[in-house]
C-alpha cells in the first residue's frame, strides 16, 4: 500500500505516469474505473487530469497489457513493456485451425496496423479497411466469432499489436473509439531476443518491488503466463542474485534481491477501490486480502476485479457502487461488518474525495449493494 500511493497519496503535482508505474498500470477496460484508480492515489487529481496525460500531455498511453487487457501504461516505460508483454508465452490459440493466422501472418498483420496507424487515428472499421488493403483478402475474412456477428481474422492479434507497440487508444470520435500508434520509442536492445530477456526480468522486479513476497504462481496469474515457465524464471533470476526467497505465510515466496524490509504496522484506515484496481487484482494469496465473508461477497467465482471494494486496514470489508444522475452520484457502500465512528467519518471523507475525482457532487448510502458484478 505504501508503494503504490495508498497508504499516503502522491502529492499535489506528481507525474501521473509515476503514480500508475508504481501500480504496474492502471485496468482500464472501464476507462473511469482507471481514473478513479489514479485519482485516489494522488492528491487533488482529478479524471480531467488523466484525460489530458493520455489524449494531450501523451504521459500515459492506452493500450493493450497484462492480460492482454486495456490499461494505462506509463509512456516513458513501453520499451521495458513491449519487451516483456512479447517475452510471456500465449500457449495454443483458442481459434479453430482455419480461423488462425500463421506466425508469419501475424507479424504481417501486426506491421500492416502499425504502418496504418502511424500518424492517423482511425476507427476499428477503417482501421480493418487498412489492414486489408496492406496484406490481402485472407486478413479480412469475417471468421471470428464476436459478440452478435463474426470479426475479420486480423483481429485475433489486435492485442499483441498493442504489446508489440504498433497500436494503442485514441480519444473516441463520438460513441466510437479510435486507435492510434503511440509516440516511437527505442527498444532495449536492438536483438530482439535480449531485449525480451531484460524486458521481463524488469518487470519481474517491477512486480515483487509492488506487490512482493510472491510466488511464481502468483506472477503467473498476475501475467496471465503458464506456471511452469513462471517457475523456470524465477529460478533463473534467484540463481542470477536478482531476486531472493523468503518465508512467507510459511511458505517460499520472493522478493528482489535485498529487499528485505518490512513495515512492522499495517496501514490502517478505510480506502475505496473501483473496479479492477490493480491492488485487488494483484495482491496474493488472495484468501489473505479477502478474508471470511469478502472472499464470498466481493468476488466472482474466486476473479477479483468485479466489485469496488472498501478496504479496512488493508484488506476488504465490503463493496461498494457509485451511480451518477447529472452532476450528482451516489455512492452505496456495504459493509460486511460494523464500522467504528473513526471508520465511518473517514468513509464519508473517501467519498468525498470519490466526488472529486468524478467532479461531482457525491452522496453516501450506507446499505446493500444491489449492483450485480461488473455492472
Amino acid at each position: 500500500m505504501e508503494r503504490q500511493f495508498l497508504a499516503v497519496p502522491a502529492m499535489a503535482g506528481t507525474p501521473l505516469a509515476g503514480v500508475v508505474g508504481a501500480m504496474l498500470g492502471a485496468h482500464a477496460q472501464i476507462l473511469s474505473a482507471a481514473e478513479m484508480s489514479v485519482g485516489v492515489r494522488a492528491d487533488g487529481v482529478t479524471r480531467a487530469d488523466v484525460r489530458t496525460a493520455l489524449w494531450e500531455d501523451r504521459s500515459l498511453v492506452k493500450t493493450f497489457g497484462p492480460r492482454g487487457t486495456l490499461h494505462l501504461l506509463p509512456t516513458a516505460e513501453l520499451p521495458v513493456w513491449t519487451a516483456a508483454l512479447t517475452a510471456i508465452p500465449t500457449g495454443p490459440s483458442v481459434f479453430a485451425p482455419a480461423v488462425r493466422l500463421t506466425a508469419a501472418q501475424a507479424d504481417e498483420v501486426v506491421a500492416a496496423i502499425g504502418d496504418a496507424l502511424d500518424g492517423a487515428r482511425l476507427t476499428v472499421d477503417e482501421l480493418s479497411e487498412e489492414v486489408v488493403r496492406r496484406t490481402g483478402p485472407w486478413a479480412g475474412d469475417l471468421v471470428m466469432p464476436a459478440f452478435q456477428g463474426m470479426w475479420p481474422r486480423w483481429r485475433q492479434v489486435m492485442h499483441r499489436a498493442g504489446q508489440r507497440g504498433a497500436l494503442c487508444l485514441g480519444p473516441n470520435r463520438g460513441r466510437k473509439a479510435t486507435y492510434t500508434r503511440p509516440p516511437h520509442f527505442t527498444p532495449l536492445d536492438t536483438d530482439e531476443t535480449a531485449a525480451r530477456a531484460q524486458g521481463i526480468a524488469r518487470l519481474v522486479h517491477r512486480y515483487l518491488t509492488a506487490y512482493g513476497p510472491a510466488t511464481p504462481a502468483h506472477f503467473a496469474k498476475w501475467a496471465a503466463a503458464p506456471r511452469g515457465w513462471a517457475g523456470e524464471l524465477f529460478a533463473s533470476l534467484a540463481a542470477s542474485g536478482k531476486i531472493e526467497e523468503v518465508d512467507f505465510l510459511g511458505g517460499p515466496a520472493w522478493v528482489v534481491a535485498g529487499d528485505t524490509e518490512f513495515p512492522q504496522e499495517p496501514v490502517r484506515g478505510v480506502r475505496l477501490l473501483p473496479y479492477f484496481d490493480a491492488y485487488g487484482i494483484a495482491v496474493q494469496p488472495r484468501e489473505v486480502l479477502f478474508p471470511g465473508a469478502a472472499y464470498r461477497r466481493a468476488l466472482a467465482r474466486g476473479q477479483a476485479g468485479n466489485h469496488p471494494v472498501l478496504l479496512v486496514d488493508g484488506v476488504v470489508a465490503g463493496v461498494w457502487h457509485q451511480k451518477r444522475q447529472g452532476r450528482r452520484t451516489t455512492v452505496t457502500v456495504e459493509p460486511l461488518g460494523r464500522l467504528t465512528a473513526a471508520a465511518e467519518r473517514e468513509l464519508a471523507e473517501r467519498v468525498e474525495r470519490i466526488g472529486e475525482v468524478l467532479e461531482a457532487t457525491p452522496e453516501l448510502v450506507v446499505g446493500t449493494v444491489t449492483a450485480g458484478p461488473h455492472a
